[in-house]
């Protein structure tokens, strides 16, 4: 290791060391005041350059830059019902089809008040920020997760009889008897005695429950994403009928090329750098765990 001015060159023997304290100060994170670091600053604190910095991070998968969020299910029989969930995905019951239905509500007619500037070279397209809002509609959805097909229907609101009224339009989409099975998540006016009542007189209709704050193991909740995306979130509605038939026509053109979600695992490769790195954390904090405990 040599010095060039205040920055430190590395050679061979010395490189190990600085991708040492490169992850550590990554790991620990700024003593400035700010919430993370970029490559620049911590190579100014380490007295490298940033091209070192970065290069460590990406041979680890580090982004210290972005910040992602989570919610963490307190479901003592998690295990259980995401299990049963995956498996209707995976191996569905013969001779019965599975649906994954939910509702996407508030969904607002918002009508801009200043004209759109359309894409152009050099410019990206331009709402204006003053908008009028012509009231909100609720989208209920159900993908068939065999063929990928969403059946959708819209109501002005979101309680338990208009989720029911949607379940019967379920049932009226499938031949009589077939036997269907359907995946919600926690939302009260899904477990309401309106529900209880139509599984009575509905035989044939089994509700699945994903795991509390597990929505994501819905399939429909990917589907919404896309909706999102592609309709609403630059939508234009000049009313909550137009609103309703620019919904409802994405579906149809939707369901013209749908395809099934495909689950798959994949498991980072033994002995990968990403690997080697979150072994590194497991272990030092196995081992911070273990001196706290021996001073106590």
């Amino acid at each position: 290791m040599s010095l060039k001015g205040e920055i430190v060159v590395v050679d061979g023997k010395g490189a190990a060391k600085l991708e040492a304290r490169i992850l550590e100060w990554t790991r620990r994170g700024p003593d400035d005041g700010s919430t993370q670091w970029s490559s620049r600053r911590l190579a100014k604190r380490l007295g490298t350059t940033h091209m070192a910095v970065a290069r460590v991070w990406s041979r680890y998968g580090l982004q210290p830059h972005r910040l992602r969020h989570h919610m963490v299910s307190d479901d003592p029989d998690f295990e259980t019902k995401a299990a049963d969930i995956i498996g209707l995905y995976l191996h569905p019951p013969a001779h019965a089809v599975v649906f994954c239905v939910d509702e996407k509500t508030a969904i607002q007619a918002l009508d801009r008040l200043d004209p759109v500037l359309p894409l152009s070279p050099g410019r990206a397209e331009s709402h204006g920020f003053e908008y009028f809002r012509h009231g909100t509609l609720s989208l209920y959805a159900a993908l068939e997760t065999q063929s990928g097909e969403v059946l959708g229907k819209t109501a002005r609101r979101h309680t338990s009889a208009e989720f029911v009224g949607f379940l019967a339009d379920i049932v009226t989409s499938q031949p009589a008897g077939k036997k269907i099975h359907v995946i919600a998540d926690n939302l009260s006016a899904h477990k309401t005695k309106l529900v209880e009542a139509f599984l009575v007189a509905h035989a044939n209709v089994r509700l699945h429950f994903t795991p509390t704050y597990a929505s994501w193991l819905n399939q429909i909740e990917n589907w919404f994403a896309k909706i999102q995306r592609h309709v609403i979130t630059r939508g234009v509605f000049n009313s909550l009928p137009d609103l309703r038939s620019k919904l409802l026509r994405y579906i149809r053109h939707y369901n013209k090329t749908a395809t099934p979600v495909s689950w798959t695992y994949s498991n980072t490769k033994k002995g990968s750098d990403r690997s080697r790195f979150n072994g590194y954390i497991a272990l030092e904090s196995s081992v911070r765990i273990i001196r706290e405990r021996t001073r106590r």
